[in-house]
């Protein structure tokens, strides 16, 4: 045989041996294999740039994010919906890097919307019948899941569609147990891969964990049926909602500005350990024993609302550093897989706010630069030759510690000891 045919013969044989073993590890990847793992880091993604969701993020963008993502470990990305084309785009972008990139690996928790009846209208929400389109997102979460089965390896049905003050859209239980039965019978029928876990991701009380309100047959039952507990919690919200944790003690006084701040924060991550121990409590008194992980939690940076300057004084790129590495932590130490709300900040959350919290959860922000909890990983180069909207990723304040303190906060409530 020719030297050069054997060569390139050859190179073909290594390139798809290695296609090969990259898809058998991705069919084999399951969510049991992936949540609680600390090697499969995990996130809540968008990746809309400006202010409407009608700009979609293109293709090459979407891969421009999952480099970035991957350079920071993480593994496993969350989305929320399939009505726009950003999810199925989202599939194709990363079914695109495993091709060009042999080892590359990402895993999506899709979400399907659920909402009630007359949500989003002039019409009064009716909470125990569903809107029509939620079997158009259950279908099409279906779709791409069995289109993608070496992706997609959790469906998600709702986001915080339980939890009685998303006033304007909540569904009472028996709507997500139904289509959450649906997924499970589909598995059954080998019309969905077997493995692919099935869940609703909503606030700690909607399961349980919280008002008695919501402990009711068609809860349990749900409890029941999915394949683990995807819980919310937002200490940051309950700075101002139900500041119990949040404030310097009496015998905190003399301590350094930080050093309140840090205690201030360590309270917070209590807090959202002990909504997790509460969950995990309802669900043993009904007989249950199966994971729970954190869908969603979060510190945004800015607010000009309840949670800055003016209000619980929480907002600022020091706390949400301290808070995102202390979850992180918590959660890597104890089996949990912390889907951490965000990865980058999006502006069409309160377009009409520039300065609302909402657009303000990224880690990394609308300008390409690492918020402060991400600024050691610029410093070791881990974005390197990476970009985004064709910008390298830099720090915030320009890296400056001293500037980012003049836009930190100390909280002025007294707690009692």
């Amino acid at each position: 045989m020719n030297k050069g045919v054997y060569i390139i013969l050859l190179l073909l044989f290594i390139s798809c041996n290695q296609k090969n073993t990259r898809n058998l590890v991705s069919k084999e990847m399951t969510a049991e294999k992936l949540l609680g793992n600390i090697n499969y880091q995990a996130i809540c993604y968008g990746g809309y740039r400006s202010k409407t969701r009608d700009n979609e993020p293109s293709i090459a963008e979407l891969k421009e994010d999952m480099k970035i993502l991957s350079a920071m470990n993480i593994r496993i990305i969350r989305t929320y919906n399939v009505h726009y084309s950003e999810a199925a785009n989202l599939l194709k972008a990363i079914s695109e890097l495993k091709n060009e990139f042999p080892n590359f690996e990402m895993y999506v928790m899709l979400g399907a919307w659920i909402d009630c009846k007359n949500a989003w209208t002039a019409l009064p929400p009716i909470h125990n019948e569903e809107s029509s389109r939620n079997a158009i997102e259950i279908e099409e979460a279906i779709r791409l899941t069995n289109e993608y089965p070496d992706i997609v390896k959790i469906i998600a049905v709702g986001n915080e569609a339980m939890v009685k003050w998303a006033t304007s859209y909540y569904v009472t239980p028996n709507i997500i147990l139904k289509w959450v039965n649906h997924l499970q019978s589909l598995k059954r029928e080998n019309k969905l891969p077997k493995n692919v876990w099935i869940t609703s991701s909503d606030n700690f009380a909607s399961w349980g964990g919280g008002d008695a309100e919501y402990h009711v047959e068609d809860l349990n039952q749900l409890i029941k049926s999915v394949d683990y507990i995807s819980m919310h919690t937002y200490p940051m919200h309950d700075t101002h909602y139900n500041p119990v944790f949040w404030g310097i003690k009496e015998g905190e006084q003399q301590l350094t500005e930080k050093e309140r701040i840090d205690a201030s924060l360590k309270r917070a991550r209590d807090y959202s350990i002990n909504q997790y121990n509460s969950v995990v409590k309802y669900m043993k008194s009904i007989g249950v024993e199966k994971p729970v992980h954190i869908g969603e939690t979060g510190w945004a940076t800015i607010d000009n609302g309840l949670y800055g300057d003016k209000g619980s004084k929480a907002t600022d790129e020091y706390k949400s550093a301290q808070f995102y590495n202390l979850m992180r932590e918590w959660t890597n130490s104890s089996g949990i897989s912390c889907f951490y709300f965000e990865a980058f900040d999006e502006n069409w959350k309160d377009s009409a706010n520039p300065a609302g919290s909402e657009n303000h959860f990224g880690l990394i922000n609308l300008q390409s630069e690492a918020k402060y909890a991400l600024w050691d990983l610029v410093d070791k180069a881990t974005f390197k030759g990476l970009t985004r909207n064709g910008k390298p990723i830099t720090k915030t304040y320009n890296g400056n510690e001293k500037s980012l303190w003049m836009d930190v906060k100390t909280p002025t409530r007294v707690l009692m000891n």
